[in-house]
């Protein structure tokens, strides 16, 4: 166990550490090139390794900090159910949006996530999708967890605030990597928000809450026990990935989706954890995540 512990942090560590790498680049380096003629030929090398390769490195390591921490806290069942219908079912709602518009609107991906599948959509896309999507259902289960059982309607619930979460953070990752000087992806369907269709949200809203579904119905098949309970890295890893996105926006002068991002992501989920691990002060052997009967 102390060395899965041990793996897990150092995915985390080095997912967070990539994800301020590539602000660097993006926001100090790229916009002064004399900055760069003034870099030594291994920098130069480096940064532009960092702008072709590193959003590949940044979301496999999210991948794994992610599936490790929820191997050594819930088991292969746990992760294996969540993480397939995860990355299956956002896949395909990404090669549907980016081929025929629905469920988010027509945009497609420029280069710099990796090698597109069916020349659509970045493998790590639907990565990204598992891990913050798991990070953001677990703190909504947590918080909701009471010694009583955890019945339908907080399931329910669960799959509401964990999809509310997800897109929360999708407010302001969108603005900060399509419409900034340095795009990942191009809407060819500008909309009202930001360049952006308010269509996009409710497809992010209910990709999440399908897959987090599916992934709840599994879990109803086993037992979910978690006797010693941590929730620290959810946490951080929906903190660092949104304060990535923040950085990028608040430097374009992206204010609205940051603050809008902020009071639906940011404060539910500090507000999540605390009610979590209080409740597990309190009550230190009570088993808090347990599937609806």
């Amino acid at each position: 166990m102390n060395t899965l512990i041990k793996v897990e942090r150092f995915f985390l560590i080095g997912h967070v550490l990539s994800m301020a790498f590539g602000l660097a680049g993006i926001l100090l380096v790229l916009p002064n090139p004399d900055l760069i003629k003034l870099l030594p030929p291994i920098g130069q090398d480096a940064l532009g390794w960092s702008m072709t390769g590193g959003g590949v490195v940044y979301m496999l390591l999210g991948l794994f900090a992610v599936a490790t921490y929820a191997y050594r806290t819930l088991g292969l069942w746990h992760l294996l159910s969540f993480l397939i219908p995860a990355v299956g079912l956002s896949l395909i709602s990404e090669l549907c949006g980016t081929s025929t518009g629905f469920p988010f609107g027509h945009y497609r991906y420029l280069s710099g996530l990796g090698y597109k599948i069916a020349g659509l959509v970045p493998f790590t896309i639907p990565l990204s999708w598992f891990y913050l999507g798991f990070s953001a259902y677990i703190l909504a289960r947590a918080g909701l967890s009471q010694q009583k059982e955890f019945d339908w309607f907080k399931s329910i619930l669960s799959i509401l605030l964990g999809s509310v979460l997800l897109t929360s953070w999708d407010f302001v990752l969108d603005p900060a990597m399509s419409q900034t000087s340095l795009p990942f992806w191009v809407w060819e369907q500008p909309g009202d928000f930001f360049g952006m269709p308010y269509q996009n949200f409710v497809g992010w809203l209910g990709t999440g809450a399908l897959f987090m579904t599916v992934a709840s119905l599994f879990w109803r098949a086993k037992p979910l026990s978690w006797d010693k309970t941590d929730y620290k890295l959810p946490l951080i890893m929906y903190l660092a990935n949104f304060g990535f996105a923040m950085v990028i926006a608040l430097a374009e002068h992206i204010y609205i989706p940051v603050l809008l991002g902020i009071a639906t992501g940011i404060i539910p989920a500090f507000w999540l954890y605390r009610s979590a691990t209080n409740r597990e002060s309190i009550s230190p052997n009570t088993q808090t995540l347990r599937p609806a009967e």
